[in-house]
């Protein structure tokens, strides 16, 4: 989606893309160094709402000295990271494309995410978060990366792509751990392959920003209060198929946006991919929006 002649061609655009407050991957977050004490912040890192993550990115826009951005976007966490922004600074975003997203996660989606921090906090090498100097605890957030992501798939791409395929030379399986279905080997591998480059406690604090996010907190309650501040134009994309981020959530954005007269364009992409489709979908995602920001002032 990024580069020369795709979606947010760098021919024409500087795109500023920065890892999020309480990351593991650059900006500061639980696994770096407490500069008081020389190890991990670990269990001492303060707990971190979106509103941190987005007033830390405009402290970024200060020092680059940019005073206002053409365009903010994101997918699912990331597209609440752009309507805050269009709420926190307004004037300073004149575009906002939020994708598979909402203004505050529903009640199965924070059940999903408690689920996975339990299955971290359980493992019996987390310490209390303070486990940099020990063994990680890989098999909680293995099993929280599995939870979260069957969250990311619809019914129809499992039954496509998995069924009820048992692994080769796979027949009948009596012990519990072994795989036999391909779906569960599936689930294994992400889970596995993730705590290679993820860092547990990141988890609990990004999953815990989500699930904190409710945007109508700035408006008093109010949905259509906290988005009037917005000055921003809106693109709000949703996909048929998406069960963790339904299509109410988007609908309840625009109707928001609405209120205020606000200049507002909504468009539902067909996939059968589920939330994963804001990661997938990269034809009808660029025609979309390609067509959104030849608008765009």
């Amino acid at each position: 989606m990024v580069g020369p002649g795709k979606a947010f061609d760098t021919n024409k655009y500087f795109v500023i893309c920065a890892n999020v407050l309480g990351g593991c991957k650059g900006t500061t977050g639980p696994s770096s160094i407490d500069p008081k004490s020389g190890k991990p912040y670990g269990p001492d890192f303060p707990l971190i709402t979106i509103k941190d993550m987005v007033n830390c990115q405009l402290k970024l826009l200060d020092f680059l000295g940019i005073e206002t951005v053409l365009a903010a976007t994101g997918g699912s966490m990331g597209g609440m990271l752009a309507l805050q922004m269009a709420v926190s600074a307004p004037g300073r975003v004149r575009n906002v494309i939020g994708v598979a997203t909402s203004a505050h996660v529903s009640a199965q989606n924070i059940a999903f995410n408690e689920v996975g921090r339990r299955a971290i906090i359980s493992d019996p090498h987390w310490y209390g978060g303070a486990y940099y100097d020990k063994t990680p605890p890989s098999d909680g957030l293995s099993i929280a990366r599995m939870i979260g992501h069957i969250t990311y798939l619809s019914d129809k791409t499992m039954r496509e792509k998995f069924g009820r395929k048992v692994q080769s030379g796979k027949g009948f399986v009596a012990k519990f751990g072994e795989h036999q279905f391909e779906v569960e080997s599936y689930l294994k591998y992400k889970g596995t392959t993730f705590t290679e480059r993820f860092d547990a406690n990141s988890y609990l604090y990004i999953t815990k920003a989500i699930d904190l996010f409710n945007l109508e907190d700035e408006g008093g309650g109010s949905l259509a209060k906290a988005l009037a501040r917005a000055t921003s134009r809106f693109l709000i994309i949703h996909f048929s198929s998406d069960w963790l981020f339904p299509e109410y959530q988007a609908l309840e954005l625009v109707d928001a946006l609405k209120d205020n007269l606000a200049n507002v364009s909504y468009r539902v992409i067909e996939s059968n991919y589920g939330h994963d489709a804001f990661l997938l979908e990269e034809e009808a995602l660029t025609r979309t929006i390609v067509s959104f920001l030849e608008g765009a002032k």
